[in-house]
């Protein structure tokens, strides 16, 4: 055998030494190839609560097994369904959404008295060089100290009532609203500054009209920290000598080893600080119409 014949194709046609027609050739079975982006498209087509809820769902669905099995021990922290008939007795009884009452007047109280001291204490410092000298050191020396190391102080000072709890609260939010008004204020671009007083804008109305809306975004940031930490201050407050309120039926139920009660204020913590936090994100999204931002692919 010849080195060309040995290297001739086999599926070549003898007679022709051409490659058979095209009729003859058997179609290939072609899989159409999906993109990423299109299979991300349609996750993404599913309603966004919907999706939002996948990682709970699967998350209580969890508990539930390891309840139901043994493996997760009632003493240790209650099943899902037990916490749920806790919640409906507490709702039935009146008990719960008076102790949620109780705790949102706290809430509010502290978040309007901090809200007003730390907002004035930000423009104080961050519209004059004078007032940063005045104020800005004695707010950074007393944010670094653990406002819930305070609470003994607040006791001798103001007694066991309503009032130092509601200062706790009130200093958490001071601090956070503080800060976030202030890099605000000193963040406004200060061409804009100089575009303003080019146009005759006086110092009031260069306030009025730049500055603060400005240092909006910040503010807005600093009130969503503020809630975070007014809820926090608020599990603090009410732990000590409380006689009404979440933390109250919270100890309660720590001396009788009720889990399950437990869990029903710690959801109900949570859920008050969800909805607190969506009624600020509805704030930001009405106030800071003129702010286009990346919100995500």
């Amino acid at each position: 055998m010849t080195i060309s014949h040995a290297l001739a194709p086999t599926d070549m046609s003898s007679e022709s030494g051409k490659f058979p027609a095209s009729s003859d050739r058997r179609p290939l079975d072609l899989e159409p190839v999906v993109p990423a982006s299109a299979r991300g498209a349609r996750l993404r087509a599913l309603p966004r609560w919907l999706r939002r809820a996948v990682g709970p769902l699967l998350l209580l669905a969890l508990w539930q097994v390891l309840s139901v099995t043994g493996i997760l021990h009632a003493d240790v922290l209650a099943s899902p369904g037990t916490i749920a008939r806790a919640g409906s007795d507490l709702i039935a009884d009146g008990t719960l959404p008076s102790a949620m009452g109780i705790s949102l007047q706290r809430v509010a109280a502290g978040l309007a008295l901090g809200g007003v001291v730390g907002t004035a204490l930000a423009l104080v410092s961050g519209l004059s060089r004078l007032g940063e000298d005045l104020v800005d050191a004695s707010v950074q020396m007393l944010r670094t100290v653990p406002w819930v190391g305070l609470i003994p102080l607040f006791i001798i000072w103001l007694g066991i009532g309503e009032a130092p709890k509601v200062a706790l609260i009130a200093l958490g939010v001071a601090f956070h609203l503080y800060l976030n008004v202030y890099a605000g204020i000193r963040g406004v671009d200060a061409q804009l500054i100089e575009a303003a007083e080019s146009l005759g804008l006086g110092r009031w109305g260069l306030i009025r009209h730049v500055v603060l809306p400005g240092a909006l975004p910040g503010a807005m940031t600093g009130l969503r920290y503020s809630l975070a930490t007014a809820w926090l201050a608020l599990v603090f407050g009410e732990s000590v000598n409380a006689d009404a309120g979440i933390g109250f039926l919270m100890n309660q139920a720590r001396e009788f080893f009720r889990t399950d009660v437990i869990v029903v204020c710690l959801v109900v913590y949570a859920f008050l600080g969800l909805t607190a936090d969506v009624v600020v994100r509805t704030l930001e999204r009405l106030l800071l119409q003129w702010r286009p931002t990346f919100t995500g692919q």
